[in-house]
């Protein structure tokens, strides 16, 4: 008998026509090509692939997995290439193993850089075949189990840590509870073994004392079920010491006070046993309210199906019970490992029966839609560690989503597209705002336009990494599009005011000058004020010679100031640029649509637009290349209101408030903020930013209140 037939007698003992001298084969191979490598235990390292294919031989999986356990550092860290491992273990063998190798193949800058990038790329090669994923489980796992080998303790935190942030919450998601359980608990003994240590002492002590309890417990749930003549499996379950800690923390609670440490499950042989054996618990022990969910019906993303239950039940215990068929139970522990694993005569698994998770596909769209690593591992944290609300469109069909989820980020899951292009919604037929949070059980319709865009305040309430990296993705490059845009007319203008005709080809000589790759490059730090739009043209006409603008006194008209600087009676159109891209409103005039206008670029913000009388232009009195003569364009300029502010003196009465808001409505405005400034016996004084179209129609408003007797005075507030 060799040494290594432990894992071909432990792979026969569920698969009796596994092919013993493949298995034995590839061990052969790994100690082979590890030959001179050893752990930071000081053991052979060829001990640790083996001990990973144990893993996965425990898990029933199937002959591939094992020989990619046995290989999976092959590649990567010995001399042996794809071809070798193709040529000796075939194709699939090669594939995986190359998928599992990439993780590691990767240089970056900084730690966080590295772990997102990895991180990356282990999606990657998960979208091609789950079962990379569970090599590596596997293999962190026993990484875990033998941390005690690594001498430093901060190296161990940080491995501990990177367990708990990656590898529990992707292994919750493919539903293996069983590994997901020890990785938990690993890791907390490493993080926080004070902690870890008191619970695990007050659960022996719980259950020297209620071993007994436990007992009574499931005997008397036996014969409930038995008289009802239903056949069923019944244990208790000690929760993981991890597990109680979190739900401590979450609840801030002390141990003492949670009740549910005990849980037990009720395993029957069909569905219809599942809803009988809960009827007949709840009809024979008080159920507690909250405390019901079915999982059954609405599965959890990783496929996890079970009814969960509390009730006051036998002996006036308060405990958790966990319905659920034989083919449940086992998916419960296994999760997505459990279509891998070895069934006799069965037919083999293919890689779209494991492929098919929503969260998979939501994570790869992300990773098309964001650019930085850094971006990306922020998004697919927020998908993964948050809890999930269930909801339902209109047709009936239901959409996960984590806690705190949007309209917004329901649209972006129905699709992509459909997240572009919302509106508005309906939340159980009412139309209610798009920063709703969403409840469990809520029907929501989604309000669509062809000429909607992603705004850029979504990002503010959205929390699906899938809705924020296509906001962000549309912004990026809508506000490069914007720049560009800008930019290009900046520079025009100075052709014209310098009487050149402005061409393509003169600004594709200096691309190399300002390392830039295209002409939009260029026109897009004019835009974006990164690069001032004169030294630019400075640069094409070296030679040429600038009348240097006269510098503006503070004491000059503002009106004077502009065409000083901008030495032509054109001013340039901002109409068609997006309001918080390229261009954005001062706040401190709210200029709007038929005030003399004026900009001022501001470093990687673009243009400032102010009303030509703001008293804040005096602060860039000292920097006229800055100033640019704008105007607003013909036509209306956006689709979105403007804001105005207006100063109001009102009596201080009864319904006065109400008035002035009746008021502004009924003459089309609609109060965006309201703020009281000064307020005595007799009156009120009150800033009100209103939206509305443009001047004219501000203009309108106030002589609106103007007329109105209980209003005093009502003045266009400036510089507030």
């Amino acid at each position: 008998m060799s040494e290594h037939s432990p894992l071909v007698d432990q792979i026969r003992s569920y698969n009796p026509d596994v092919n013993a001298a493949i298995v034995e084969q590839a061990i052969d191979y790994a100690r082979k090509m590890h030959e001179g490598q050893t752990r930071s235990s000081g053991e052979p390292y060829y001990t640790h692939p083996v001990a990973v294919a144990g893993i996965l031989a425990d898990m029933k999986m199937d002959v591939s997995s094992i020989l990619t356990a046995i290989l999976h550092d092959t590649i990567e860290d010995t001399d042996a290439t794809y071809d070798d491992v193709a040529e000796k273990f075939g194709k699939e063998v090669a594939d995986l193993v190359d998928g599992v190798s990439k993780l590691t193949r990767i240089e970056s800058k900084t730690v966080e850089g590295k772990q997102a990038e990895n991180f990356r790329k282990l999606l990657l090669a998960m979208s091609e075949d789950i079962r990379v994923l569970l090599v590596k489980l596997a293999d962190r796992l026993h990484n875990m189990r033998t941390i005690d080998g690594i001498k430093k303790p901060e190296k161990q935190r940080r491995i501990a840590l990177e367990t708990l942030e990656i590898y529990v919450p992707l292994a919750e998601r493919i539903g293996v509870h069983k590994i997901k359980g020890e990785l938990e608990d690993l890791a907390f003994s490493v993080l926080n073994p004070e902690a870890r240590e008191s619970i695990m002492n007050r659960l022996s002590f719980l259950r020297a004392e209620g071993t007994d309890l436990a007992k009574e417990i499931i005997k008397e749930l036996e014969k409930t079920l038995k008289d009802a003549g239903i056949k069923a499996e019944i244990s208790g379950r000690e929760k993981t010491g991890y597990s109680i800690w979190k739900k401590m923390q979450r609840k801030n609670v002390a141990f003492e006070q949670l009740s549910d440490i005990m849980a037990f499950r009720i395993v029957v042989e069909n569905v219809e046993q599942c809803y009988a054996t809960l009827g007949l618990i709840h009809s024979r022990y008080h159920s507690v309210p909250g405390r019901f969910k079915d999982y059954i019906s609405t599965p959890k993303p990783n496929g996890y199906r079970s009814i969960h239950t509390t009730v006051m039940g036998p002996m006036r215990q308060r405990i958790e019970i966990q319905i659920r068929t034989a083919e449940m139970h086992f998916q419960a522990d296994m999760g997505v490992a459990a279509h891998w694993s070895y069934k006799q005569g069965g037919d083999p698994p293919t890689t779209k029966d494991v492929t098919k998770y929503r969260w998979l596909r939501e994570l790869l769209e992300i990773l098309e839609q964001e650019q930085r690593p850094e971006d990306f591992w922020e998004n697919t944290k927020l998908e993964l560690f948050q809890e999930h609300v269930f909801a339902f469109s209109p047709k009936g069909d239901l959409i996960e989503l984590p806690a705190g989820a949007t309209p917004i980020d329901f649209a972006y899951a129905v699709h992509s597209d459909i997240g572009d292009r919302c509106v508005g919604t309906k939340i159980n037929g009412r139309i209610a705002p798009l920063n709703t949070k969403l409840a469990n059980g809520d029907q929501v319709e989604i309000i669509a336009s062809k000429t909607q865009h992603p705004s850029p305040t979504w990002e503010r309430f959205v929390v699906t990494g899938k809705a924020r990296s296509h906001i962000r993705k549309f912004i990026r490059n809508q506000q490069r599009a914007e720049y560009v845009t800008l930019g290009k007319a900046m520079l025009q203008k100075i052709f014209r005011q310098e009487g050149y005709d402005f061409s393509e080809k003169a600004v594709t000589g200096i691309l190399k000058q300002f390392k830039a790759e295209e002409n939009d490059d260029i026109y897009a730090r004019i835009g974006s004020g990164t690069l001032v739009a004169r030294d630019a043209f400075k640069a094409i006409f070296p030679a040429h010679k600038t009348e240097i603008a006269k510098r503006p006194s503070i004491d000059m008209d503002q009106a004077v100031m502009v065409k000083s600087l901008s030495g032509s009676d054109a001013p340039m159109p901002i109409k068609g640029l997006i309001p918080g891209m390229a261009v954005h409103f001062a706040r401190c005039c709210h200029p709007l649509p038929g005030d003399r206008i004026v900009g001022i670029v501001t470093t990687g913000k673009g243009v400032t637009i102010h009303t030509i009388d703001c008293e804040t232009l005096e602060t860039f009195a000292d920097t006229p290349e800055r100033w640019l003569d704008v105007s607003w364009g013909e036509g209306p300029d956006s689709p979105e209101a403007h804001v105005g502010r207006i100063n109001i003196t009102l009596q201080n009465e009864p319904g006065t408030l109400a008035t002035l808001s009746t008021v502004i409505a009924s003459n089309g405005g609609n109060i965006t903020n309201l703020k009281i400034t000064s307020r005595s016996t007799d009156f009120w004084q009150i800033l009100v930013d209103v939206y509305v179209n443009d001047t004219k129609h501000l203009s309108n408003i106030i002589a609106a209140l103007r007329a109105t007797p209980i209003i005093s005075s009502v003045e266009r507030a400036k510089g507030q």
